[in-house]
């Protein structure tokens, strides 16, 4: 997507455009340069998958907890994959960022998530079967109730609503309600996310 069209999408969207142009290409000169602070970045991975990866290491190396998207040609899903791993918030190929960039900015901004949905509960499908996946425990916000806790962790343990009622010993109604409230305290839309979320925390705590 060249600079201006870029500039045109967000000229209403109340966010300030602040371009970089790199210099090199190069993994390691990416590692190393001088990344201003923003609310969002916007990565263009029209270049090798090692040089973006670096870029984004980058980012988050010296701003931690940046809120990244990234927007490229096509994205096969082991990409789509690793750039979750990695840390990126959003994922967009040109023609998805032309339509849908200035809804995307504000809600990775907040803290949520812009990936296409089958990506998105493929990849915490993965990360629910793996051996990692079963021992997450998100860094959760410090106001979350204890009852919310325990609830959050039945979700990252992938138990549907039913199963969480039944260990706590609760109505579903009720499970529904503080999943309701997870959501919001996080920040996120669905329950995807919410786990997605948990899992980048974890990853970037240790």
């Amino acid at each position: 997507m060249v600079l201006a069209e870029f500039g045109r999408l967000l000229s209403d969207s109340g966010f300030q455009l602040v371009s970089r142009q790199l210099d090199s290409m190069l993994a390691p000169d990416l590692r190393n340069m001088d990344v201003p602070r923003a609310s969002v970045y916007v990565v263009d991975a029209h270049a090798a998958r090692q040089a973006t990866g670096a870029l984004l290491g980058n980012i988050l190396d010296h701003h931690n907890g940046a809120r990244l998207i990234v927007v490229g040609d096509k994205f096969k899903e082991s990409d789509s994959y690793a750039l979750l791993r990695q840390g990126v918030k959003g994922i967009l190929n040109y023609d998805e960022a032309r339509e849908q960039l200035p809804r995307a900015l504000p809600l990775v901004a907040n803290g949520g998530f812009w990936v296409p949905r089958t990506v998105l509960s493929r990849f915490v499908d993965s990360i629910l079967t793996s051996a990692q996946g079963r021992r997450i425990r998100g860094e959760s916000p410090s106001e979350l109730s204890h009852r919310e806790q325990e609830v959050l962790n039945g979700l990252l343990e992938n138990l549907a609503n039913k199963e969480v009622a039944s260990r706590l010993h609760i109505s579903e109604r009720t499970v529904k309600f503080h999943v309701s409230n997870l959501l919001a305290k996080f920040g996120v839309r669905r329950r995807a996310d919410l786990i997605l979320l948990c899992y980048q925390r974890r990853s970037a705590g240790g």
